[in-house]
């Protein structure tokens, strides 16, 4: 499940004082499903919100499942005549890549069990046995998956592919290249919560964002500031609909297994990542963790310390946990 409103931008919060500022611009809008800001420095009239309408176009014309007349939606109704587009290879590859460093728990063909349990786009099938879930996992496994002489080729037509845990971070990564491209070097691009910042804002300070803290009464606060030097950073998760086991009290969260193709338990609760990455990347790490669980993902991050880490979990004992990797300096 993708979290869109752990991390909340506090940067025009924490610029708030007397000191002159740069002409930065601002923003804001609806892509995704969710919403958006930039902030960037530059002359009024060089980013103009067409173009950056025409980016979430692109993206959403090539990998959105919701879209009927995608790229992505046709192949998966079996349409073999699409000509995969730039946007669509570069995720692609960027999914095979992380899916490999996980041992497949990041895999997109798991949108074929997503659909199957009622959470995705596809249709939901009523008897979910273990035969119908052994039927339906010999679809699943980005390895069935390969492009072809600009062709997405598929071992079995059944498999169904979903982007949707790295594609908005991807728009931000389309959205941030873009000024760049424009010789805009200080700017910040947040989707959904998903987030690439470079150089620094209006006050040439680093970019600053805020974890939100697992308030269980409705009221929203800051866990901790996390400063963004260079950096992406994406948060999956979502400890405000966590389940709670009724003999042990240990809070949890659903998440498909791809190794199972069963909705399981999963004790991590909330996943930040931040690295000199591309958001995607931070963006598809994230949602790997979530699968992986508090334990496996410890043990990820000791042979990846170039990823800086906040994760929230349930103990045994149902209490609420952080754990942060040694290379992120909290602002708290």
């Amino acid at each position: 499940m993708k979290n869109t409103v752990l991390l909340l931008l506090i940067f025009i919060a924490i610029s708030c004082g007397d000191e002159a500022q740069k002409p930065y611009q601002k923003f804001e809008g609806f892509a995704f499903g969710t919403s958006f800001h930039i902030t960037f420095e530059g002359r009024e009239g060089l980013i103009t919100e067409r173009s950056i309408d025409s980016i979430i176009h692109s993206v959403n014309k090539s990998l959105s499942t919701y879209i009927p007349n995608s790229d992505i939606s046709k192949i998966n109704r079996g349409d073999t005549t699409v000509i995969i587009d730039d946007l669509f290879q570069e995720v692609f590859e960027k999914s095979l890549i992380i899916y490999r460093e996980t041992d497949g728990f990041f895999d997109p063909t798991i949108g074929t069990m997503v659909n199957a349990w009622g959470f995705g786009p596809g249709e939901r099938i009523q008897v979910m046995n273990q035969t119908t879930i052994d039927s339906l996992m010999q679809y699943v496994g980005l390895e069935k998956v390969q492009i072809l002489n600009g062709r997405l080729v598929k071992k079995y037509p059944e498999t169904f592919l979903d982007f949707n845990a790295n594609a908005k971070g991807y728009g931000v990564d389309r959205i941030g290249r873009y000024l760049e491209e424009k010789g805009i070097s200080n700017y910040l691009v947040e989707i959904g919560g998903e987030i690439r910042a470079r150089g620094v804002n209006s006050r040439d300070m680093t970019w600053r964002v805020a974890i939100e803290k697992p308030n269980f009464d409705g009221s929203r606060s800051f866990q901790t500031i996390v400063t963004l030097d260079n950096e992406s950073i994406a948060t999956s998760g979502n400890y405000r609909k966590f389940k709670v086991d009724s003999i042990s009290g240990e809070k949890y969260a659903h998440t498909i297994n791809s190794k199972t193709g069963y909705p399981t338990k999963s004790n991590l609760l909330s996943a930040s990542v931040i690295g000199k990455i591309d958001c995607a990347d931070v963006d598809a790490y994230a949602t790997s963790f979530m699968a992986m669980g508090y334990e496996k993902t410890r043990a990820f991050l000791d042979n990846h310390t170039d990823l800086k880490v906040f994760l929230i979990y349930s103990d045994t004992n149902g209490s609420l946990k952080t754990f942060t990797t040694s290379n992120l300096i909290l602002d708290e």
